[in-house]
Parts: C-alpha cells; structure tokens; sequence
C-alpha cells in the first residue's frame, strides 16, 4: 500500500469521520454575526480550540480540515493546532482552494480559483503538518432545467483534476468536492441526474490527469430535492438514488467517499447517512466531512463565552458519536 492509499485509509477508518473546520474567516464571521458573536481571529481560535480540545474527540474523528488561518493558530500554551491534533492521532488537513467566482458569461455559475502558486502552498502546508487536502466546485441547478452547463461543469472540473494532481506530487491525498447544492425548488431526480453528470466528467479528468485514484477521497452530496421543493424524500429514498449514483459512477479504486451536509439540518444529515449506512457493505468505505451539521448546535451552545465551553463540548461529542453510528447504520434515537 503506498503512502497516500495508506493515509487515505486511515481516514476513512471505521467508525470515524472528517471534521471540516475550514469555513473561510468570511463565513466563519457571518455565522458569530447571527449570533451577536465578537467576529474577531482570537474568538474563532477560541472556538476551534474548543472543538478541537473536546474530550475523546479522537474517538469518531480521522482527520480535520483546516484553513489557513486555522492551520497557522495555536492552543492558549502555543502548541499549533495541527501538532495537537496528530499527538490526538488525528491527521491534520487544508482547504486549498481559492473559493468561488463568477463565471463569466455563465450567469449564476462560479468557477473555483485557486491553482496559481498552488505547488508553493501545498509544499508550505506539508511542512505544516497537513497531510490531506481539499478543494470544492459548486453546480446549482435550476429551474429551468438549464443549469449547471457543461460549460461550468468542464471548467470546474478541469482545475479539480489539476489540483488533484498537484495535491499527490506534494505528498497529500486531494480529497475532491464537487458539491450539487441543496438550494433551490428541483426534484431529487434532477439532483440524481446532475450528480451523475458530474461524476462521470470528474472521475474521466482525473484518470486522464493520471491521478491515482487509491490516493483520493470524494466529497459529496447527497442526491437530494431542492430544500424549498415541498416534496422531500425519506431517508430510504435518498439511500437508493445517492447509492444508485455512486454504484454507476464511482470507479471501485477510489480510496472511498465522505458525504458534506450541505445545508441540512443535523437530523437529517443523521438520517439520511444512518440510511446509507444501513443498505449494506459497498464496493468503498463511506463517511461523514460534515461542517454545520455537527456545529451549528455547538456554536449556539458556546455563544463565544467560556463558562459555556463544557457543555458545548458535550453537544459536539454527541452529535459525532451519533454519525459514528450512522455511518454503519446503527444510530437510534437511543443513541442520543
């Protein structure tokens, strides 16, 4: 087994999953903002630490992804984060990606930045301590029928085998994301195709970028209806269409998949895994890179005060202990 496949595997290990903390300082403000938060860098230390600091946390979690503001903080004594994470066992990560942009003449598409200088970066962020990356696309569908174009989806695409590529020569496993957004009124069956679209043009650049595809981790959603379309499926049905796809897309080489939560609420992110979970052994392993899934109760828990942290952490071991069990399709209510 080379040295990505085996550090592919040890994030994908049984029964854990990947923490993705690599919300953007934008992002991470606009969310202290709801709260009436402080949006400062020391209060989003604050809240990292915490998280990363929960007690047996490296019980359910494999890897975390930083972003660069997060990969360069430290604990209160100076310890940099992803030094104490790997004394946890647990495999530091980066977000490399430059985020999204318009493209032009494509409007309500967007086009991922971020290749220029990227060999640089990922030498930087090896010495660093990371030893996996991530890099996301984003495809809206709409309702129309017309978007995403294969304009968009080619593009888009093209940089993610590129990044990929680049990711593997630097020593770090890519973990690709082309996430098919939860936004809008389409059906599921939309969802399903456009994923299955996607997919099929993203595993052909890979294999012509001559990726090897033991050393990658895909990052996906789930083939769900738009959240404003009244008709949502159960669990069982998103289990079907999402496996339906991966079975008739995802080459068998691949070091296996983790599903983002994409604006779902943390029930249903649960939900629907524990039900992908419980259709049985597939040809790769299957997990959880959830961000807000696993956050948002903990953050409003924390509300940026210290008296709070404890109980925060409690939440947040929680909601990893409960998708620990999903992923095997073994969460109950019980569980809680």
């Amino acid at each position: 087994m080379n040295s990505l496949s085996s550090i592919a595997s040890q994030l994908l290990s049984d029964p854990k999953g990947l923490l993705a903390a690599d919300e953007s300082t934008k992002s991470a403000n606009k969310r202290f903002a709801a709260l009436n938060i402080e949006q400062s860098e020391e209060m989003r230390r604050l809240y990292r630490q915490m998280l990363f600091t929960t007690p047996n946390v490296a019980q359910y979690i494999s890897g975390v992804i930083f972003y660069d503001e997060t990969i360069r903080q430290t604990t209160d004594d100076g310890k940099p984060f992803a030094d104490y994470l790997q004394e946890q066992g647990i495999i530091p990560g980066i977000k490399v990606d430059g985020g999204l942009v318009d493209l032009p003449n494509f409007p309500g598409e967007t086009v991922t930045e971020g290749l220029d200088g990227l060999a640089e970066r990922l030498t930087e962020y090896y010495k660093m301590g990371a030893r996996f990356t991530k890099w996301r696309a984003a495809f809206v569908i709409d309702e129309a029928g017309k978007l995403p174009t294969s304009t968009a989806i080619h593009a888009n695409l093209h940089a993610m085998a590129r990044y990929a590529s680049l990711a593997q020569a630097a020593g770090m496993v890519p973990i690709v994301e082309p996430e098919v957004l939860y936004d809008g009124t389409h059906s599921q069956k939309a969802c399903q195709d456009t994923l299955s679209v996607v997919l099929r043009v993203l595993f052909e650049l890979l294999t012509a970028y001559k990726v090897d595809l033991s050393g990658v981790i895909l990052k996906s959603s789930m083939v769900l209806a738009g959240k404003d379309n009244p008709q949502q499926s159960d669990p069982h049905a998103v289990a079907n269409a999402t496996l339906g796809v991966f079975n008739e897309r995802v080459p068998k080489d691949i070091a296996g998949i983790v599903f983002l939560s994409g604006g779902q609420s943390p029930d249903m992110a649960t939900a629907n895994l524990n039900a992908i979970g419980s259709a049985g052994k597939q040809p790769w392993p299957i997990t959880f890179s959830f961000s807000r899934a696993v956050q948002d109760p903990v953050m409003a828990k924390w509300d940026g005060k210290s008296q709070n942290v404890a109980e925060a952490q409690k939440i947040f071991a929680q909601l990893l202990a409960n998708n620990s069990f999903a992923r095997d399709g073994k969460f109950t209510s019980e569980k809680k």
